[in-house]
């Protein structure tokens, strides 16, 4: 046991950017799909046009033709292809000191397709100041814009351009682009007007409006647009917009990078971001992009993750326990198996859950491993130990025996005690080579006493257990969780992950996570952050009791969460006691 869901402010994989993930390690021959190969990348740019209101700023954005070849009748930002001629415009745009050639080559398509497809002009005239719509009016939309600026002394004005994001197109789709989000403040003295080939219907709109409208049935936008303006509504000034785009260290970079995934959740398509869940349980069993994979959760049936990882969530979802806990089965038909964690046994309900354990592993399996002795954890081990023996086979339970610390009903005794380092290895010969997977035990007391992880070594997998969670913090309940030593655990799994080149974290709860180093750096220092907030509690309240503290350390998460967060802060208590000594 030890989810706490909604402790974590900001999910694992957290932080402002993202970074498009791609797997590496996983072997080929362990996907479940077939490899293909995704549509070319074609550079393009796309530009934000802001404007201030009194209720916030707004963005202008249009309406795409129904005959559009890529997103019809979408509501976007104006846009296009990058031409060859714009980094040759470099001559005539004024550039920032921190604006490399590239984002100058961006700026210049932007300042281009937004005159083409909306008669908007970004440009200085001989005097340096903006142009207004009167001032280009003769200007030809289909003719070098370039050109026409020179012809007038004018040039184009490319440092009032910022990059704001950085997306490319999902792996799926049949036409991907790798595309600046550009934005820039709208001009003053300037109406939009749009082309009626490709754009229609310019509309200002706040963030929020386009959202809702959206949600409404009535403003259809695109994934990427979305979640733009998702983002954009933490803004309360186009002033504000603008300095995170250019801080004033000259740090100049896009505040997310973002290569979508998509799945089925319930049967119905959805997309997502780095930053959301479900996205590494994607990037692990579809890394091409084939929307095929069900991320709704079930007891019913195991999902095949790999030809050799299988997981079968318990039927115990819960405030503590998410959608269940996840029980895996590693192996194939070949080498035997082996089952990690298999889960809770309190009556009929959870022997028909290790029913499933046994038929999924065709009642081959070679070994019962338990990552701790909780009681969503370890407790099925027995009776699918007996399932087994009924079948003639005797398999041994494997881990690390509960201390004398552990809760009542957490009591946990292996046949076997395994060593940190340990390698538990499933082989077999075929007429190809010899097949194997390997999971090497790392001991990680923290969250309880007896806690460990296993890597599968040949795929860079990383079975976390308790200690690493997707969507929350695991909860550290002294005296059997040690702050101290969680904290410790987590450094020794980030050195495990850089030497072993993992991957992917399979956590007993929630969805496969991606980008392991990441996730454990967020971790940790949400750990320490919340540290920090429980020592400035006790500062504040010197006499004060853990409720006291917990009220005022815990007072961004929901009062109902507060007894289960006492836990944790008192772990965390203890340690700052501990590092005062």
């Amino acid at each position: 046991m030890g989810v706490l869901m909604g402790l974590l402010s900001d999910r694992c994989q957290g932080g402002t950017v993202a970074q498009p993930y791609d797997s590496r390690m996983v072997r080929p021959t362990q996907l479940i799909h077939p490899a293909r190969e995704a549509a070319p990348l074609r550079p393009a740019a796309t530009v934000l046009l802001l404007r201030d209101t009194p209720h916030g700023p707004e963005v202008l954005m249009t309406r795409r033709s129904m005959t559009a070849s890529f997103a019809p009748g979408a509501y976007v930002f104006p846009g296009g292809g990058i031409d060859k001629a714009d980094a040759l415009a470099h001559p005539h745009a004024k550039r920032r000191p921190t604006q490399h050639d590239s984002l100058l080559t961006e700026a210049v398509a932007a300042i281009r397709e937004s005159f083409e497809e909306l008669g908007i002009l970004l440009a200085y005239n001989a005097q340096g100041q903006l142009v207004r719509s009167a001032d280009f009016a003769d200007l030809s939309r289909h003719a070098s814009l370039t050109e026409q600026c020179q012809a007038r002394g004018w040039t184009l004005a490319a440092d009032q351009v910022f990059c704001l994001a950085h997306w490319i197109t999902d792996r799926d789709l049949p036409r991907r682009f790798d595309v600046p989000f550009l934005t820039a403040r709208m001009p003053e003295g300037q109406e939009p007007v749009a082309d009626e080939q490709e754009q229609f219907e310019p509309t200002w709109v706040s963030p929020a409006q386009a959202l809702e409208r959206h949600a409404a049935g009535d403003f259809f936008m695109i994934f990427p647009t979305i979640r733009t303006l998702e983002r954009l509504k933490a803004f309360a000034s186009v002033d504000a917009i603008l300095e995170a785009c250019c801080p004033a260290n000259g740090d100049e970079k896009p505040l997310w990078t973002s290569c979508p995934r998509a799945g089925l959740l319930n049967g119905v398509e959805a997309r997502y971001m780095e930053s959301d869940m479900p996205y590494g349980e994607l990037a692990l069993v579809c890394p091409d992009g084939q929307i095929v994979h069900e991320l709704g959760w079930q007891s019913d049936t195991p999902v095949r993750l790999l030809k050799n990882v299988q997981r079968l969530t318990a039927p115990n979802p819960s405030a503590m326990t998410g959608p269940g806990t996840n029980c895996y089965i590693v192996g194939d038909a070949q080498t035997g198996h082996i089952v990690i964690d298999p889960g809770p046994f309190s009556g009929e309900r959870d022997m028909a859950h290790i029913q499933r354990l046994f038929d999924a592993a065709g009642g081959d399996i070679h070994a019962i491993v338990c990552t701790h002795s909780h009681q969503d954890h370890s407790p099925g081990a027995k009776p699918l130990q007996a399932l087994c023996a009924k079948a003639g086979k005797q398999v041994p339970i494997l881990g690390l025996p509960s201390a004398s610390t552990a809760r009542k009903g957490c009591e946990f005794t292996p046949d076997r005690v395994l060593q940190n380092g340990e390698q538990l290895r499933l082989t077999a010969s075929t007429e190809t080579g010899e097949i194997a997977h390997t999971l090497q035990v790392i001991y990680t007391p923290g969250h309880a006493a007896n806690h460990l992880c296993l890597m599968l070594l040949e795929d860079g997998l990383l079975f976390s257990g308790d200690h690493i969670l997707n969507g929350s913090t695991t909860v550290i309940d002294p005296p059997d969780g040690n702050m101290n030593l969680y904290l410790d655990s987590l450094d020794q799994l980030s050195a495990a992950c850089q030497a072993h080149q993992l991957d992917f974290i399979l956590p007993a709860h929630g969805w496969v996570l991606h980008s392991p180093l990441n996730v454990i750096k967020h971790l940790k220092a949400h750990r320490l952050a919340r540290e920090a907030k429980v020592a400035a509690a006790m500062q504040a309240l010197p006499d004060g009791s853990l409720q006291d503290w917990v009220a005022l350390a815990y007072a961004d998460t929901p009062q109902k969460l507060w007894p289960v967060a006492l836990r944790s802060l008192t772990a965390h208590v203890e340690r700052l006691q501990s590092l005062a000594a």
